[in-house]
Order: structure tokens, then sequence, then C-alpha cells
């Protein structure tokens, strides 16, 4: 290449593909030696034992933070309350992490205020809503059953989530409200742990759980409890987990965030890219070192290959989603300012805030897109999307507080 076009080559392109052109072995120095060198070379990222944290043990496992000179320590940690104490402490420098949780965070509500980051989003779909053998006994099949059922047998109903201001808080209250049933007037809502879940449903302590993957086909497996719903029959490619961090550690160390996001956009990408590479991801994470669980009760519903537990069976096409052509990584704006919609239906937040400049804070489309540069990752044309939930609302973020307000059941 002439030495004028090579200049304007690389002015043009960016560190991005001048990476590329770089052997894989030769790659980490020439990050390291740069002015795009990680500040922080060794980053401690916290995980609950939940599939969805893959894309993190992968990065890790398979060694693509080397790729952009740092190495990934997944942290494995016991509850999400002890993930949001360790990142704000700075024990942890990122985590696996819930979408609710990070923006509770920022808002202080139920606990400490800090203001935090999403840099990505790990991955859509992966969760359900698991009820119990009991209530299958009494002719409940699905949401419309139990509400039924609720209405003729009164006694408290008591179903678990996983933290208050979180995703699965945030499905099984929809998913509730959707079949007619307020989650704090109708029933009583408590806080379990993941792994946790099916011990306690096992000895009698709630009616039904919300949770990621592997714990509502454990529940199955282990024939104490039924599928309900997916998620993603609540919301098609819903948000779920993100890597977040405080906006400190970005403050900090800029290059050391956009380094372990594109490393995490490459295990996401290569989890997708294939049957066996998902086969390979839940063998890796059913090790007691992560997940600790049958690789079998993982990999059945990552490959999208679903049984009720009472009878129906099907293959999804919305089944977890790590990728999806850079959908699933990209923190959408629409995302973030959703579960503050919720926070704000249920009385978590008091008053509406700027919803919009709140995820405009917290999402870091900066750190994200020069990440996807990294990863040669493609990039939407818009921070907003557009979907339909199982009530048949659509969300599309335009509106925050008028669709805030305007839900029949919520906390006034």
């Amino acid at each position: 290449m002439h030495a004028t076009k090579r200049r304007q080559f690389l002015k043009k392109s960016g560190a991005a593909a001048l990476m590329s052109l770089v052997p894989d072995a030769v790659r980490v120095g020439a990050w390291a030696a740069g002015s795009d060198a990680p500040e922080k070379k060794e980053v401690r990222i916290g995980f609950i034992p939940l599939t969805d944290c893959s894309s993190v043990v992968m990065a890790a496992v398979m060694e693509f933070d080397k790729k952009y000179g740092i190495r990934i320590v997944p942290s494995k940690e016991a509850s999400w309350a002890a993930v949001r104490d360790k990142l704000v402490n700075g024990e942890l420098d990122a985590a696996h992490v819930l979408y609710g949780l990070i923006y509770g965070v920022q808002m202080g509500v139920g606990g400490p205020k800090k203001d935090m980051a999403v840099l990505m989003s790990l991955n859509h779909n992966g969760q359900a809503i698991t009820l119990s053998k009991k209530l299958h006994d009494k002719g409940v099949k699905d949401g419309a059953s139990l509400a039924a059922l609720m209405a003729k047998e009164k006694r408290e109903y008591v179903f678990a989530q996983t933290f208050p201001t979180g995703t699965h808080a945030m499905w099984l209250y929809y998913w509730l409200a959707a079949h007619g049933i307020h989650p704090f007037s109708d029933a009583k809502a408590i806080v379990v742990p993941p792994p946790q879940m099916v011990a306690n449903m096992r000895v009698g302590n709630m009616d039904g759980f919300c949770v990621g993957e592997p714990w509502n086909n454990r529940a199955i497996v282990d024939g104490i409890g039924f599928t309900a719903n997916t998620t993603q029959d609540i919301w098609r490619d819903h948000p779920e987990k993100t890597l977040g961090t405080t906006a400190e550690f970005v403050q900090k160390n800029p290059n050391t965030a956009r380094a372990m996001t594109a490393a995490i956009i490459d295990a996401g990408r290569w989890i997708d890219a294939s049957l066996s590479n998902r086969q390979k991801t839940a063998e890796t994470v059913a090790d007691k070192s992560y997940v600790n669980t049958d690789k079998d009760v993982i990999l059945a519903r990552m490959l999208g290959r679903y049984d009720n537990g009472i009878g129906r069976s099907w293959d999804d096409p919305n089944a977890m989603k790590f990728y999806n052509d850079g959908h699933v990584s990209y923190p959408y704006l629409s995302d973030g300012m959703w579960f503050l919609t919720q926070h704000r239906r249920w009385g978590l937040l008091k008053e509406d805030v700027d919803y919009l400049a709140v995820a405009k804070k917290v999402n870091r489309l900066d750190v994200y897109a020069a990440a996807a540069a990294a990863a040669k990752a493609p990039m939407p044309k818009s921070p907003m999307r557009s979907s339909k939930l199982i009530d048949g609302v659509v969300w599309d973020g335009k509106d925050p507080k008028r669709y805030a307000s305007a839900f029949k059941l919520k906390v006034a």
C-alpha cells in the first residue's frame, strides 16, 4: 500500500481496523503499548450462578480477554445484594447484573445511591415463571387458571423474585398484573437468591417464582414445579442482565471498560455462532466453579428445547440469546427507561423522573460504540426500540411518564 494511502486508511478506520491486521499472538502487546492501553489489566467481574453469566465466563475461559490486553477474573457471588454491595464498594470492578438493579442503585431505591454504568446488555430472554406442583394439582396451568384459583381459594399466595428492583421482580409483577393479580394486595412477594429457589419451593416456602435458567428447568427435573410462562412470552427479546459497573470505574478506567466490553461481545458472538459452541458453553458453566448443576439441565433450554413439565414440549426460537447480530449487546436507552417506568408503576420510585436523561447517563453508549468498533460488532440505527408485551401494550420509550401511569394495576 502506498505510504500516503496507508496513513489515510489508518486515520479513517481507527484502532479497530488496525488491530484486525495484527496477528492474535501480538495483539496484546499492541493494545498494551499504545494510548489505548487498559489502565487496569486484571478485572474482577462478579456473577450469579445462572445460564446468562455464560458470556462473562467464556470471555475468560476462551481467552477473548487476552486479545484486548486484560485478564477477566470471574467471581462467583451468593446473592444480588452481595453483587450490589461489592460493586458499590469497589470489591468488584464490574458484574453480570440485573438491569433493574443498576437503575435502582442509580436512583437510590431501597439501598445505597451511587452513579452507575451499563456498558452492554449480556443477554435477551431465557428466564421463566415457575409455579408449584401443588398448584398444578389444583388445576393451575397458566396465569388465567392461577387467577381463577386465587379468586376461589382465599389464602396468602407467596411468589419469589430475586431482587426488589431487578428484572425477575418486574417480569413477575408484570405477568401477575396482566392476569388481573395485583402483586402486593393479592399476593406476597419475597426475595430469594437464584440458586436457592428450587430448595425453597421444595419445602413449600412459595407458590411460584421468577428466576433465570437453569433453575426453572431444575424445578421440573426435580418434580416440584412447572413452567407457567417464559419471559420471552412476556416480552420477546427483552433485556435481562447487563455488564454493570460504577460511573467512577469508567471515569478512571475508560480503556479497561472498553476492553472488557469488547471481550464479552466477542464471547457472546462465539456462543451464538453454533449449537456446538452452545454445547461447549453449557459443559463449561455447569462446573461447580460456575452454575454447579447438570450440564443437560442447562443445555436443553439453551438450545431452545423447552418442556413445561406438564405435557407441552416445543422448540423456542426466542430462547436465550447472547449476541443476535449485535442486537443483544447494544444497551438500548429505551430498555433502561422501561425498568424505571416499572419502578415508578410499583411505587419503588415515588415520583416521575427524567427517564431519558437517566438512561443517557447510565447506559454508556460511548463506551459501547468504542468496544463494538474494536470487536467489529454492528450498531443499530437507533438507541430506542419498540416492543409489544404480553398485555398488548406497546413500549417504545416515547412517553415514559404516560406509559408508567396508564397501567390499571399499579401502586398509587
